[in-house]
């Protein structure tokens, strides 16, 4: 049997070449391909970088889709379909919302592959595949990468890497407390460590949703990543920049920045998106002195459209992120996902303007999905590009650049990827959600 493995852009403008920050490596692909037996001959397109050969011949295809690339997927699937190649769907959307996907797909799985993916190579193979699996939450030690079908790609040189998954915080917009039910597990140290030996990587992305989801139990793996000498980020919940113990073992074992939250300075706002605790203890500014006391730089991101934002909300935010010396910063729209408490009130309050924007046609990245309170959705999408416009602007970009002078390495590094941010600002801003050139139909399964 052999089984193509997909995974879909966000969308394709018309003579433009893919953003490049968002070509990295696709975790999904690679634990599937792990899991897949090796009898199964297996072959892979990212539809970021290369054309999909849809002729070629194949037993079934594999997509695993997220709510921005969910349109794009769609499209995919009903070429395959076309062809009369049975497609099967799983991943977060696929969870967030199965019924939509069934539609165009002849099998959905939810939950967790690592659980189920046999049963499906299985019903594959025998013919009687299910329209519908559950994957069920199972240890981490089950989880297995194979790299193989990345070979003569041109990714980002970024290693990434799962220690963990889920987060215990209730923020109202995350679609990670509603996939992992609020829950956090950790992977064993020493099968994340045989995989950092394997990639030998320059510097690695440890793609947790939060890396101190678990602060207790997660010193043994620093304890063995000191060892490796590698150098690392992630993202982590600001609750554990307060606590200088663990800021020096993440230092010690090569981490060297963070991605981390702040979402807004207003704390009215942070009440209402459930993340007061973003505010504990001496606040941001207490949480980023701690950090560049251990040289750990930080990625902010900023969202906007909350109820209490205002005009005012966009250049506040831009000149606490270059006051902070933040290396880089993301400013972009409140986004309800399906299946989030933010989602499901947005929805019970009327103010939704799209029911499903991901594949509404007339949807595109950067619009706001739903009516803020005291912003005009124009207002909001305006603000985000132009708070990203000063950001990266040349003279933020040197005065931030001297926070950073005390590392050798992310100093080396800040230029080339500030400029990254600077060049895709206008690139992203209404970019489609699905390539605006295909001129097929989407078949919805009988």
């Amino acid at each position: 049997m052999k089984l193509t493995f997909v995974h879909p852009a966000i969308g394709h403008r018309a003579g433009e070449s893919y953003i490049r920050t968002w070509q990295m490596e696709s975790l999904p692909v690679a634990v599937l391909a792990g899991l897949t037996p090796a009898d199964v001959e297996t072959a892979f397109y990212d539809d970021r970088m290369e054309a999909i050969d849809y002729d070629a011949p194949t037993d079934a295809v594999a997509i695993p889709i997220e709510t921005y690339t969910a349109a794009r997927a769609y499209q995919i699937a009903s070429e395959f379909r076309a062809r009369k190649v049975p497609v099967i769907m799983g991943g977060f959307h696929a969870t967030l919302v199965p019924d939509e996907v069934a539609r165009y797909a002849e099998a959905v799985v939810t939950g967790e592959a690592e659980a189920v993916w046999g049963e499906v190579i299985d019903d594959l193979q025998h013919g009687t595949l299910k329209p519908r699996y559950h994957g069920a939450q199972r240890p981490l030690s089950e989880i297995k990468v194979d790299r193989r079908l990345f070979r003569g790609k041109r990714y980002l040189p970024i290693g990434l890497v799962e220690t963990g998954r889920g987060c215990h915080f209730p923020c109202e917009f995350c679609a990670i407390q509603t996939f992992f039910s609020r829950t956090y597990r950790a992977r064993p140290v020493d099968a994340v460590v045989k995989e950092i030996e394997a990639l030998d990587k320059r510097v690695y992305f440890f793609v947790d949703d939060n890396f101190a989801g678990d602060l207790k139990n997660g010193k043994p793996l620093l304890a063995e990543l000191a060892k490796l000498n590698v150098r690392w980020i992630t993202q982590m919940s600001i609750d554990a920049a307060h606590d200088e113990g663990f800021l020096e073992e993440l230092r010690r074992a090569g981490c060297r920045g963070v991605l981390i939250g702040f979402e807004s300075l207003d704390e009215r706002n942070l009440a209402v998106m459930n993340k007061r605790f973003n505010s504990m203890r001496s606040g941001f500014r207490g949480a980023l002195a701690n950090l560049r006391r251990h040289r750990i730089f930080v990625y902010g991101t900023f969202i906007f459209g909350y109820e209490h934002d205002t005009a005012a909300s966009f250049d506040e935010a831009v000149d606490f992120a270059t006051a902070e010396g933040m290396y880089i910063a993301a400013f972009n729209h409140l986004t309800p996902f399906p299946g989030t408490p933010l989602y499901k009130r947005l929805q019970s309050e009327g103010r939704l303007r799209f029911e499903a924007w991901w594949r509404d046609p007339e949807y595109r990245y950067n619009a706001l999905p739903f009516v803020p309170r005291g912003l005009a959705p124009e207002e909001v999408t305006a603000g985000c590009v132009a708070a990203r416009r000063r950001f990266y602007s040349w003279r933020s970009i040197a005065r931030r650049s001297t926070r950073h002078a005390r590392d050798a390495y992310v100093f080396r590094n800040f230029f080339l990827v500030n400029a990254m941010h600077r060049a895709e600002i206008s690139k992203r801003d209404g970019y489609p959600l699905g390539d605006e050139t295909w001129r097929g139909r989407l078949l919805e399964v009988q």
